[in-house]
């Protein structure tokens, strides 16, 4: 920073500028990431207990056919930690930098990916089956909050990304 000012301090504005809108983002995005993490404890809670309230009266809802409302609040405290889950890692993916929540593997197939390889062109350019790159994008699309390629490409092409290894600059 010091060398960009000493080049000249108008380059400073910009980053100063941005560094200021990202610290104003995350102090926004906190306040509802402890919403969400305060909506994700509750209904852990009311979930554990469903789960007690099933299994304490076991027999007499079996007596009574009454699973089916027990069930049903299961699946819906369940269903709503996991939306819960997902809204939550999607802020905080987009709070910090999206490379960073990638194992080293998991960056080398998103790398690839972004270039504009298919799965098959990414399984033989890294030396992998078709079907782990498959379960590699499956985690990378669980850890960033997407739903497909293109969320992905997105999503990756908005932070700056790690140094292309020399494995991913051999097909051309």
């Amino acid at each position: 920073m010091v060398v960009i000012g000493w080049i000249s301090w108008l380059m400073l504005i910009p980053l100063c500028v941005g560094a200021v809108i990202m610290l104003l983002y995350a102090l926004a995005v906190q306040g509802r990431m402890h919403e969400l993490a305060e909506i994700t404890y509750r209904a852990g809670a009311q979930r554990n207990a469903t789960l007690i309230e099933g299994l304490g009266g076991f027999e007499t809802l079996k007596a009574l056919a009454a699973e089916a409302p027990i069930q049903r609040k299961w699946e819906k405290s369940a269903a709503l930690l996991a939306r819960v889950g997902a809204q939550l890692r999607l802020l905080s993916s987009t709070a910090s930098n999206a490379w960073a929540a990638l194992s080293a593997r998991e960056a080398q197939v998103a790398r690839t990916v972004l270039a504009g390889r298919s799965n098959k062109e990414v399984a033989a350019q890294l030396f992998i089956s078709e079907r782990t790159v498959k379960a590699h994008l499956g985690a990378v699309f669980e850890k960033l909050g997407v739903r497909d390629r293109l969320q992905l490409v997105l999503r990756l092409a908005a932070s700056a990304p790690p140094l292309p290894s020399t494995t991913t600059e051999t097909l051309t």
